[in-house]
């Protein structure tokens, strides 16, 4: 044998029988797993792993079971509402979390997008739900309840975080003036509804036939009978109309408006989930919400009568908070980062969505299956909400937020939350 030639170690098989090189499989760095793969090349177990043990709030995903174990041994109702409602909080934060990561490559405009859509699944889940149970008030003030949550109580939390790190935020104004003007038009197409009501009780009232029979009987009529089931069908596909024509203007022809800044030093954001994964556990997600969802529903009634909780206050504070909360998390550190634009985009955008988007197309699904939905709600409701549209275009006006900022919007919505408390439902 040569002396320059080495006879190979045991199970060293570098060469074939042919004395050709083999290939060998790449191995993980040391210190890694299929649990913990190299930075930025997760797997599908290392995704789920990653999405289900990144927050403590994924504790609570034992009562996701409990809830429909409850449901299934008929359980008190308390039971059945209190442990499904605990199931929606960590089931809205994993719907957050994958949303995130398979919108990481779309870009931060319809990421954003994205976030805010299956942000309100939740609020989706339980209006088609309740629809479909017949519980049209229910859907109503849930729905207005998310517009309020997302408006008063996400965004001045973010207000208030951003003003912990930064003694100002600023913020793209001509896009944050474009998305409070399109949500004051949806809160006024919602008033018109309670504005005509109001009409034809004042003129029952008041009018040339006041006391008379007919107007006494319009008195005593279902609101929904005086035309009320027209206006808010054909106002819903006007809406729908102009939530569409609103993402060709933020996605393609006045995308650059919704663009923040980029920061040259911040680094690229490190993808913890492939994007089949992330998709996969979405669908998953949705599913199991969507038990959940109905369980909680059914149980609100008698949860309410029991222990004298008002209905109102259930569904139009307690229902939309658990269902923010993907987008309460998100927007807050987003703010703490001082990313104000992603901020609101995520708070306003998503109320935009319900008021523009969700909303309208639970009236037009309530028309198809013979449910009469409408956008009549309450003049205390409307009130509410063109009040918080209000204070939201004044603070935007200048492109710049700051704490105290936060704090007007909070209190606000603890004023309503109070107000909801002796609301009649």
């Amino acid at each position: 044998m040569p002396a320059n030639e080495r006879t190979p170690l045991v199970g060293n098989n570098d060469s074939n029988d042919n004395g050709l090189p083999m290939h060998r499989p790449q191995s993980y760095p040391s210190g890694n797993s299929i649990l913990n793969p190299p930075e930025g090349h997760p797997n599908t177990l290392s995704s789920f792993w990653w999405l289900l043990t990144n927050s403590w709030l994924n504790l609570l995903l034992v009562f996701v079971p409990m809830g429909i174990v409850a449901e299934k041994l008929h359980w008190p109702a308390v039971w059945i509402f209190s442990l499904n409602f605990l199931a929606i909080i960590p089931l809205a934060k994993l719907l957050g979390d994958a949303t995130e990561q398979s919108a990481l490559k779309l870009g931060p405009t319809l990421g954003g997008l994205l976030n805010a859509t299956f942000g309100n699944a939740v609020e989706l889940i339980v209006g088609i739900v309740a629809l479909i149970q017949g519980q049209l008030r229910i859907v109503q003030q849930s729905l207005i309840g998310s517009i309020l949550s997302n408006l008063l109580l996400v965004l001045g939390m973010s207000f208030v975080c951003g003003g912990i790190h930064h003694a100002e935020s600023t913020f793209q104004q001509t896009a944050a003036q474009a998305s409070a003007s399109i949500m004051m038009l949806s809160v006024v197409a919602v008033a018109l509804p309670a504005a005509y009501q109001g009409g034809i009780r004042m003129n029952a009232l008041f009018g040339p036939d006041a006391g008379s029979e007919r107007a006494l009987a319009l008195l005593k009529e279902d609101p929904a009978e005086h035309g009320i089931i027209f206006i808010s069908r054909g106002t819903s596909v006007v809406l729908v109309l102009v939530y569409c024509l609103y993402l060709v203007f933020q996605l393609r022809t006045h995308s650059f408006l919704y663009d923040a800044e980029e920061d040259q030093e911040e680094e690229p954001e490190i993808p913890e989930m492939t994007p089949p994964a992330a998709v996969a556990a979405l669908a998953l997600i949705t599913v199991i919400t969507s038990f959940s969802a109905d369980y909680l529903v059914g149980a609100i009634d008698e949860t309410a009568q029991e222990y004298s909780i008002p209905k109102a206050f259930i569904s139009t504070i307690l229902l939309p908070v658990v269902g923010n909360a993907a987008e309460h998390v998100t927007s807050c550190v987003m703010a703490y980062k001082g990313k104000m634009e992603i901020a609101i985009g995520v708070s306003v955008g998503s109320s935009i969505q319900i008021a523009m988007g969700l909303l309208p197309t639970l009236v037009i699904i309530g028309w198809a299956i013979g449910q009469p939905l409408t956008l009549y709600f309450q003049t205390f409701e409307v009130v509410i909400s063109v009040s918080a549209v209000v204070l939201i275009n004044s603070l935007l006006q200048d492109g710049r937020s700051n704490y105290m900022e936060g704090a007007m919007l909070l209190a606000l919505y603890a004023v309503a939350a109070l107000s909801f408390w002796v609301a009649p439902s």
